[in-house]
């Protein structure tokens, strides 16, 4: 099966003359078709946790452009919810959490063995997929990575400099360790079920690591990442995992070291050529054509689409972007970078 897998092939070193293409969040609000699932659902959360109906909107992105691999559709904040606290989303802000500030809050979060009842729709939407997706078409399963699920815990919400979790890492310590080092369990835990029921490759999404400076980065956002990929390939030996440390600029080239993942994902603030210098020499690289181009398109979409293909043509890589397709985005401009890889 992996010989027709060109997301696996590419994940084991392979230096392919196509390279395999999806986008992170392809699932979602710029297809028509999504819009129309999750009024069904009738709010997000009700999508994630109706199995079916998530299943469905993974399916959509693959039947429409036929990309090599399917993300599995759920939230990073679907953890700490199972974990114990409060989550709902104010429509047109976003999410919003319960908070955790004291020992007291770390100490009411469950253990990592009693999330599984409440993920268990979850587990499921990976098992249909699992049936269901196109033979050559690679599954993934994701978590956040625990420093920016952390940061939601304690500010309630997202913010823009991640204030509120560096406040407390400053200020307590042993409270933020706390909550760090209890997602880690549950994320490995989460991840683990997520394999057993049919995931293939495993990607943890660090979406704040570049906040994070000097020995905090290597503590908070590698560390964390390491004890979880190596729990995971302890037991599901051969897992991939692609790892995302979103925002850590120069220190892209050493993550890989730092986590011994299989993949590294680049964001759009470091050049393909600069990875293709830097962090390709090690293995398989993902990203990072800038994701405005799906939303302007033009020219400068296939230049830019070309050049990175083009410079990354030397080693093992996985086209895609350098963050999430945005809900403005043109479906037509995703047809178009998919003809400009596959077609030249």
């Amino acid at each position: 099966m992996t010989k027709d897998k060109t997301i696996l092939r590419a994940l084991a070193g392979e230096t392919l003359p196509t390279p395999p293409i999806w986008m992170m969040r392809q699932a979602g609000r710029y297809l028509p078709e999504y819009r129309a699932t999750r009024a069904e659902a009738g709010d997000f959360l009700s999508l994630c946790y109706n199995s079916e109906l998530a299943a469905e909107v993974t399916l959509q992105p693959i039947r429409r452009y036929g990309f090599d691999a399917s993300i599995l559709f759920a939230d990073i904040l679907l953890l700490p919810q199972a974990m114990g606290m409060d989550l709902w989303f104010e429509t047109g802000e976003g999410p919003r959490l319960s908070t955790i500030t004291d020992q007291a809050g770390v100490d009411a979060l469950k253990p990592a063995d009693a999330i599984h009842d409440h993920l268990a729709p979850v587990y499921e939407t990976v098992r249909i997929l699992s049936r269901e997706l196109p033979s050559e078409t690679t599954l993934i399963g994701f978590a956040g990575a625990p420093w920016t699920v952390a940061t939601y815990m304690i500010a309630g919400r997202g913010t823009p400099d991640q204030g509120p979790a560096h406040a407390l890492k400053a200020e307590n310590r042993a409270v933020f360790e706390g909550v760090i080092n209890s997602l880690t369990d549950a994320t490995i835990e989460y991840l683990s079920m997520q394999v057993q029921a049919g995931a293939e490759v495993i990607k943890l999404f660090d979406s704040w690591a570049g906040s994070l400076q000097g020995d905090d980065f290597d503590a908070y956002s590698l560390a964390p990442m390491q004890r979880i990929t190596a729990e995971l390939k302890a037991r599901h030996p051969g897992l991939p995992i692609i790892a995302f440390p979103r925002g850590a600029g120069e220190r892209y080239a050493d993550a890989r070291a730092g986590i011994g993942a299989d993949c590294i994902a680049v964001d759009d603030a470091v050049s393909a050529e600069w990875v293709a210098d830097n962090v390709q020499p090690g293995g398989c690289v993902q990203g990072n054509l800038a994701s405005s181009h799906m939303v302007t398109g033009g020219d400068a979409l296939v230049s830019e689409t070309r050049r990175i293909v083009d410079a990354l043509s030397g080693g093992p890589h996985i086209f895609n972007l350098g963050h999430g397709i945005t809900p403005d985005a043109d479906p037509e401009n995703v047809t178009k970078m998919i003809e400009t890889i596959r077609g030249g």
